[in-house]
C-alpha cells in the first residue's frame, strides 16, 4: 500500500476516543513506519467520542476524495432513553430533565418515528462543533453561555424501530449528511410528549461501506506494523 500517494481506509472507531484521535495515532504511526516528519491523513465524517462505528480514512493524495465521501448516506444504530433529558442529549452530560413515560406504548413510538422520515429541519445540539462567531458551539455550552444555532434542512430515508423496551428504544436511522443523531433522540422525546437522551450510537454505514468491512481502530497500529513490513519484503 502507497500511504502517500494515497490510500483509504476504513475503521471502526473505538469507544471514548475522538475522530481526531483515530487520524493522530494513524497519522503519527504511518510517519514513524515511513519515515517521513509530514503525511496528509483525514476522516470523512465525526463520530462523537461516545459513538462508534464506521470511518473513512484517506491519505495523501486520496484525501482529495473527503468531500465526496461525506455526501454519502449514513446508517446508524441509536438507543435512546425516554423520560430524561441532559444538555449534550447524551451521556457526556448529567441529567437534567425528568419527565412521564408512562402514556408511551410501541405503537405511539412506531407513529411518531414515521413523521421524522423525509425533508426535516433540525436544529444542531448546542453541544456541537458547529461554528458560531468563529468559535465552536460546544465551547458557548462548556462557559456555560446560551447560543442559538439555525435549524438544518436534512433528509432522514428510513427509520426502523428494532427494539422497544420502554423506556429504552433501538432505532436504525438512514439520512442524510449532518444529521445529529443526539439532536434526533431530543426531537423524539419532545413528539412523544416527553424527553429523551442518546445512550448509544454506532455508525454501522457509510455510503455502500459497512461495519464488517472496517479495520478495528484499537489495533491499528499493529495493522501499520504489518502493511509496512510486508511492502518492504
Amino acid at each position: 500500500m502507497d500511504f502517500i500517494s494515497g490510500e483509504i481506509l476504513y475503521i471502526n472507531k473505538p469507544l471514548n476516543w475522538t475522530s481526531f484521535t483515530l487520524v493522530r495515532k494513524l497519522r503519527n504511526k504511518l510517519c514513524r513506519r515511513l519515515g517521513i516528519s509530514k503525511l496528509k491523513v483525514g476522516h470523512a465524517g465525526t463520530l462523537d467520542p461516545l459513538a462508534t462505528g464506521v470511518m473513512i480514512i484517506c491519505t495523501g493524495k486520496k484525501t482529495k476524495l473527503i468531500e465526496s465521501f461525506q455526501y454519502q448516506t449514513k446508517e446508524y444504530i441509536a438507543t435512546i432513553k425516554l423520560g430524561e433529558t441532559t444538555p449534550s442529549f447524551d451521556l457526556e452530560t448529567e441529567i437534567d430533565g425528568v419527565y412521564p413515560v408512562e402514556h408511551i406504548t410501541k405503537d405511539l413510538v412506531e407513529g411518531k418515528l414515521k413523521e421524522f422520515i423525509g425533508e426535516i429541519h433540525q436544529v444542531p445540539p448546542t453541544y456541537s462543533a458547529c461554528k458560531v462567531e468563529g468559535k465552536r458551539a460546544y465551547e458557548f455550552a462548556r462557559e456555560g453561555k446560551e447560543v442559538e444555532l439555525k435549524s438544518k434542512l436534512l433528509v432522514i430515508d428510513e427509520i426502523e424501530l428494532l427494539d422497544c423496551s420502554l423506556p429504552v428504544i433501538k432505532i436504525r436511522v438512514v439520512c442524510s449528511k449532518g444529521t445529529y443523531i443526539r439532536a434526533l433522540a431530543r426531537d423524539i422525546g419532545l413528539a412523544l410528549g416527553s424527553g429523551a437522551h442518546l445512550i448509544a450510537l454506532e455508525r454501522t454505514r457509510i455510503g455502500e461501506v459497512t461495519l464488517d468491512q472496517c479495520i478495528d481502530g484499537q489495533y491499528i497500529e499493529e495493522f501499520v506494523d504489518a502493511l509496512v513490513i510486508n511492502d518492504n519484503n
